[in-house]
């Protein structure tokens, strides 16, 4: 990983380059923390749901109710990225 420069200041506008691998790792632990932020979103909501008062061990009611969050939480991310994705492409062919 280094950067692309021939000394102080080198690159366009003076500004030094950031070399593909270093880009990629940048935009893979971007990645991966928007995926922890999400997460502990899911966590949080589907926490104050679903747990009444916290207990030794999940009672069936309450694991079912944790199961259904989780799969509607995703269910719902699903369709806006779909949505989303058919908007950017009516978008780029002329439509909206």
């Amino acid at each position: 990983m280094s950067f692309n420069s021939s000394g102080p200041g080198a690159g366009a506008g003076g500004q030094n380059a950031v070399d593909p691998e270093m880009q990629a790792f940048i935009e893979a632990e971007a990645g991966k923390a928007k995926i922890q932020q999400q997460i502990h979103k899911l966590n949080n909501l589907c926490w104050d749901t679903c747990v009444d008062k916290p207990r030794d061990k999940l009672d069936s009611r309450t694991e079912s109710c944790m199961c259904n969050c989780v799969e509607r939480y995703v269910d719902v991310a699903k369709l806006i990225e779909q949505r989303f994705q058919q908007r950017v492409q009516k978008a780029a062919s002329g439509g909206f």
